[in-house]
């Protein structure tokens, strides 16, 4: 049973593959702008998506994995996440519209919108194009409202319900609010009915201005003065019938144009129309819309306002192309009869800045099958497009038609217009002419031959310019290359080293003179030996097949102190090596330092090379009363030994590393940590015996003093410190006699993973002194004043696991099974 589960495990892992690699084949995320997208066309990649068992996340992965760019997918995380939250919120567009003016009064069961057909759908990448002015009715931002707080137009058709405001000013004055009733009459005081339907507001202003001139006789001697506007403005019911989104009748404002209505009912849909929109009034059409006109230059033609039962026919599209490519606007769009291939051009916006403008391929549906037509740019303005063309504008080459480079030894390097009949010598002047630097002998051409290979021309440079040799007629591509003479030589160099202030490696120059090489050294130290500098120089033609062939040419030379031009001065070649010697009896002052119980302590400088300890103690004044002799050491950091080379005090660090590490087992680890170690390392202490010193000067315990070299003489100690695997390492007054076990045992005793006979002991003069084993007993060293134990941490030992077990029964058992052969 487990098998079966993993056995359709496997099947189902497998199966989801196959999805995702055939939905990633359908479509191409790298070219895809999400700005682009409608959001019928994010729905169907989220129906896509959820068809294969993705959600939204995954949705974005899988898009990211593809290419994607970053901020596309940014992009379409917020489209998917609107889509969902309209879904979610319940908002049915088709009970309200955007403008709240209007009111929806009747809606088709049928007015979801339907799918672009196939024969519509992008040949590139899979996704729909985008309609052109499909984003107009549906963009949140942009409302077709009427303005209700505007001036009553002249032109305005009083009806119904109107609400009039008739105000008399002058000799008399009075204002009255009318309501027009349904008959189509107002009613004033002390002139009765007023018959104003269906006139215009200048009209019935008119009327109204005549009849009440018989009650008010200053009207006619212009004393008195009426206006007419309008209060409470009528609703009035318009339909919008054909391919829009949302058809049906609707109740607005009397003062709302075809605009505002198409943008409650959400304009047309994917098969209406955008050039033919008509108003039928009475039964006749009184005005035909073309939105493109708007969309392209702003202009509302036949925008008119809407008057009561005005029907909205949109019609369905008549023919309909797609442009794509390099264009500013690649969509589907609308076109007329009449209107050729450039006017699709000018609704695309016209070519992109990488565009192919010369020829356009063309798309077209046969009766039977489909053809590609390639369209010369002499011919946009009298080709006319046929419905479902799929006009393709293409991106330029990648390449230059009149391109030549020329780089090297000249003053303008780069790249340069082929003229007709350029030559070698007149890309050079275009160059403004050849470096000073230039190699004359030979320069060439990387010329690109028909079949996209290489070919390389040389010249010499010198004769071209000089016309003696045929100049070069140059070709679409060629690369002109005149090198350096720095660029076909070594760097040439010069090094200076010794005793001189700023030693180092310097540019070479002709005629560089060795006392000028000196001045750019900084001159000589003060123990520079002036008489004896060797210069050492390459041998360029040495017998190769000599065994005592020479290798280098040394020259020994006597140079003023001074640095003053002489007559006859070494001049240097490239890679020559000057070495300045010290002189013989010159000699840098050289101090120790003594401290601690002595006469004098103080820094002390070596007057001779012999000196010794025993001479620096006398010169000190002697060991005062309370001096420990046992205990004295001498520090000796190395930093000023008279060879100065850093790789042989590294060597010796490394054999002190060696030297302790005998002193304990092997991977035993020091409770004082690789720190504590580094600095018994690094102290740089050396164990010497000043009692001995003291009674026998000149010996070999005496040593020879060295600059640096520290001697401390410390006081009587009366303590011995206790470190490392012990129970309570602390520091125990010293008792003369007293054994290593009982300083151990002070402490507490050895600790459970202490190791024994690696215990080892630091004296005070810098020596250390490590336990011994004899038979089965450990040997410890003596204890002094001032003393140091160390007891070391046993090294951890590996636990026993099962295979370990496994390994040692079965190595026991061939045993046996050998033992058990040999005694049959």
């Amino acid at each position: 049973m487990k098998f079966k589960k993993i056995f359709k495990a496997f099947l189902f892992f497998f199966a989801m593959l196959i999805s995702v690699s055939a939905y990633a084949q359908q479509i191409d995320y790298a070219s895809i702008k999400v700005d682009d997208l409608t959001d019928a066309q994010i729905k169907e990649l989220m129906k896509r998506a959820e068809s294969i068992g993705y959600d939204d996340a995954q949705l974005e992965q899988l898009a990211a994995a593809q290419g994607m760019k970053d901020e596309e997918i940014k992009k379409l995380k917020i489209r998917v996440e609107n889509i969902r939250n309209q879904g979610a919120s319940g908002q049915e567009a088709t009970s309200t519209s955007a403008d709240p003016s209007t009111k929806r009064i009747y809606i088709p069961a049928d007015s979801t919108e339907t799918e672009k057909p196939d024969s519509q759908k992008s040949i590139n990448n899979g996704i729909k194009p985008e309609i052109f002015g499909s984003k107009l009715f549906s963009n949140s931002s942009l409302k077709f409202e009427p303005n209700l707080r505007m001036a009553t137009p002249k032109n305005y058709v009083i009806g119904p319900d109107d609400e009039l405001l008739v105000d008399i000013t002058g000799d008399n004055e009075a204002s009255y609010k009318l309501k027009v009733s349904p008959d189509g009459n107002i009613k004033m005081q002390y002139v009765g009915l007023i018959a104003v339907g269906g006139l215009s507001i200048e009209q019935a202003t008119s009327k109204v201005r005549a009849t009440l001139s018989k009650t008010y006789p200053a009207l006619k001697s212009g004393r008195t003065n009426v206006s007419v506007n309008l209060g409470n403005i009528k609703s009035i019911r318009v339909s919008v019938l054909g391919e829009v989104v949302k058809p049906g009748t609707y109740t607005l404002s009397s003062l709302s144009s075809v605009f505002n209505l198409l943008y409650a009912s959400g304009g047309p849909n994917e098969k209406g129309s955008f050039r033919k929109i008509q108003v039928i009034r009475n039964n006749k059409v009184i005005s035909t819309i073309d939105i493109y006109s708007f969309l392209l230059k702003g202009i509302q033609t036949g925008n008119i306002r809407l008057q009561d039962q005005d029907v909205i026919n949109v019609p369905v599209y008549q023919s309909r192309v797609e442009i794509a490519g390099e264009v500013k606007r690649p969509a589907l769009f609308e076109v007329l009869n009449t209107e050729s291939l450039q006017e699709v051009i000018n609704f695309a916006g016209g070519f992109s800045d990488q565009a192919y403008s010369a020829k356009i391929k063309v798309f077209q549906n046969t009766n039977k099958e489909r053809k590609i037509v390639d369209v010369k740019a002499d011919d946009f303005s009298t080709y006319y497009p046929l419905n479902g063309d799929r006009f393709v504008v293409e991106r330029i080459l990648d390449r230059f038609e009149n391109r030549v480079e020329i780089k090297g030894a000249v003053f303008r390097p780069g790249i340069y217009e082929l003229n007709k009949g350029l030559t070698l010598s007149g890309l050079i002047t275009k160059a403004d002419g050849i470096k000073e630097d230039a190699f004359l002998n030979r320069g060439y051409i990387s010329r690109l031959n028909a079949d996209n290979t290489y070919a390389l021309l040389s010249f010499d440079v010198a004769k071209i310019l000089n016309g003696t040799q045929p100049d070069i007629p140059l070709l679409r591509e060629d690369k002109v290359t005149i090198s350096s003479i720095f660029d076909l030589r070594e760097e040439y160099k010069v090094t200076i080293q010794g005793e001189v202030r700023q030693p180092g490696v310097f540019d070479y120059a002709d005629n560089m003179s060795l006392e000028a090489l000196i001045q750019m050294a900084g001159g000589f130290k003060e123990g520079a030996t002036p008489g004896r500098v060797e210069i050492s120089r390459r041998i360029k033609n040495s017998d190769a097949t000599s065994v005592s062939a020479q290798t280098a040419e040394v020259f020994t030379v006597n140079v003023d102190g001074n640095l003053k031009i002489q007559d006859t001065g070494f001049v240097l070649k490239p890679f020559d090596i000057v070495s300045i010697r010290s002189s013989e009896g010159y000699q840098v002052q050289k101090q120790v330092r003594i401290e601690g119980e002595v006469l004098y302590p103080a820094t002390y400088t070596i007057t001779k090379k012999d000196e010794r300890i025993s001479d620096l103690i006398k010169r000190a004044g002697g060991l005062s009363p309370l001096a420990y002799v046992e205990g004295a050491s001498l520090k000796r950091t190395g930093g000023n030994y008279p060879s100065g080379n850093k790789a042989d005090l590294q060597e010796e660090e490394r054999i002190k590393l060696l030297n302790l590490q005998r002193l304990k087992q092997d991977g035993a680890k020091d409770t004082g940590s690789i720190d504590n170690e580094l600095k018994i390392l690094r102290s740089d202490l050396v164990g010497i015996n000043l009692e001995r010193i003291l009674k026998k000067p000149q010996s070999r315990h005496d040593l020879i003093l060295e600059d640096g070299d520290v001697i401390r003489v410390p006081k009587q100690l009366q303590t011995v410190r206790v470190t490392g695997e012990v129970l309570k390492p602390n520091s125990i007054i010293y008792i003369p006699g007293r054994s290593f076990r009982s300083y151990i045992d002070g402490s507490g005793g050895f600790s459970y993973s202490a190791y024994k006979k690696g215990a080892y002991v630091v004296y005070s003069n810098g020596s250390v002194a490590a336990a011994k084993k004899f038979l089965f007993f450990n040997n410890y060293p003596v204890i002094k004043p001032g003393a140091e134990i160390f007891v070391p941490k046993r090294a951890e030992r590996e636990k026993m696991n099962l295979q370990t077990i496994v390994g040692l029964t079965t190595g026991l058992a061939s045993l046996a099974a050998i033992v058990i052969s040999l005694i049959k």
